[in-house]
């Protein structure tokens, strides 16, 4: 019975597509012992057991920036989180390692080095993470990105690994049931607005300041704010307006936000890419303004046949949603040519593709 330990926190970036990689697996062979590697800090507490799979801790490793007295501690740090992540590979008897980048994965990376347990790399951005460029420098193999053109030393292209709920979703046919599932009306052109898995500020006020005209525009909005955001509405549009403007802290089924909008407006992660894309959902793509401009790239593939609009964060404002929303909301012919664009831009089959992957290095090592 293989057993592989898949390393990856932090975020939805890291976490859903090993999920989505630990899903394939279990279903090509359901014996495979299958241990997640994450720390305390990250979503993987919740979202990895809730998913069925194990998982094991490790502390965590921040890597500063920039030069800081925090950087002395880093070394101390490492060596207690790689003796932790040799542990688990250890009792786990590992057959490879699938590192998915993040702070757990450095250490993972290290141990499994050092007890010569094959590694699998997969890089989740179009522009790579300090993690895994460490990792590509050793690891001459098996490099995978979900980006064409990604910068790592032996890449190899297979796409982002997602839901099978997503990857297999027909947005048309789940239309109907998607608007009641959220209490949306069955027939008017329909908003979707989400920041990602924590939310972002700058698109909640932009699109919620805009309600009114919206509403007057004949939109009805689905707006996922973030698990710790709150957003107050003016009751006249909450409440008694002509159409529903749906407030949700969180949604859990992506797959019927995707069914039920016409058009979206997201940051612009690979995860969101990857899917929003893959489900021909036209999109306004906001890229989050910190980190290493990966967000813009990410999205860029697509931006680029015309599968979504790309504007940055400071330009985002109530008065931008007025003017840009509903005037490409309400145009069906572009809308429709916005989705077939979208759509095969990038691989949404990379959860199977990747698992075989994973599969055959642990044969060639047996």
């Amino acid at each position: 019975m293989p057993s592989i330990v898949l390393a990856g926190g932090g975020s939805a970036g890291h976490t859903s597509p090993l999920i989505a990689t630990a899903d394939a697996l279990r279903r090509i062979d359901p014996t495979i012992e299958i241990i997640a590697l994450g720390t305390e800090r990250g979503l993987e507490t919740r979202v990895i057991p809730e998913a069925g799979y194990r998982l094991e801790l490790i502390p965590p490793v921040p890597l500063p920036r920039k030069p800081t007295p925090a950087l002395l501690a880093v070394p101390g740090k490492l060596l207690s989180s790689v003796s932790a992540a040799r542990k688990v590979l250890d009792e786990a008897k590992a057959d490879v390692l699938v590192g998915f980048g993040g702070y757990v994965s450095t250490p993972a990376y290290v141990a499994a080095w050092r007890r010569k347990t094959p590694i699998v790399v997969h890089e989740g951005n179009a522009v790579p993470g300090i993690a895994n460029k460490f990792a590509a420098r050793y690891c001459t193999e098996h490099v995978k990105t979900s980006f064409p053109g990604t910068e790592l030393p032996h890449a190899e292209y297979v796409g982002l690994p997602i839901r099978r709920a997503i990857s297999t979703l027909d947005r048309a046919a789940l239309r109907a049931e998607a608007r009641r599932f959220f209490g949306l009306d069955p027939d008017a052109p329909t908003l979707f607005v989400t920041g990602g898995s924590q939310g972002a500020q700058r698109i909640n006020e932009s699109v919620s300041g805009a309600a009114a005209d919206l509403q007057a525009a004949g939109i009805q909005v689905l707006h996922a704010i973030g698990p710790k955001n709150t957003l107050e509405m003016p009751r006249e549009i909450a409440e008694t307006g002509p159409l529903p403007y749906v407030v949700l802290n969180y949604v859990d089924r992506m797959d019927l936000a995707y069914a039920a909008a016409d058009l979206v407006v997201c940051r612009s992660g690979a995860n969101t890419v990857t899917e929003v894309s893959g489900v021909g959902l036209p999109a306004i793509y906001v890229p989050l303004p910190i980190g290493n401009g990966e967000q813009r790239l990410n999205a860029k593939p697509v931006v680029d046949v015309g599968g979504g609009v790309l504007i940055d964060n400071a330009e985002l404002s109530v008065d931008w949603v007025r003017a840009n929303v509903p005037q490409l909301l309400l145009d069906r012919e572009r809308l429709t040519a916005m989705s077939t664009a979208a759509t095969g831009v990038i691989r949404t089959d990379a959860d199977d593709r990747l698992a075989r992957i994973i599969l055959d290095v642990v044969r060639s090592a047996s």
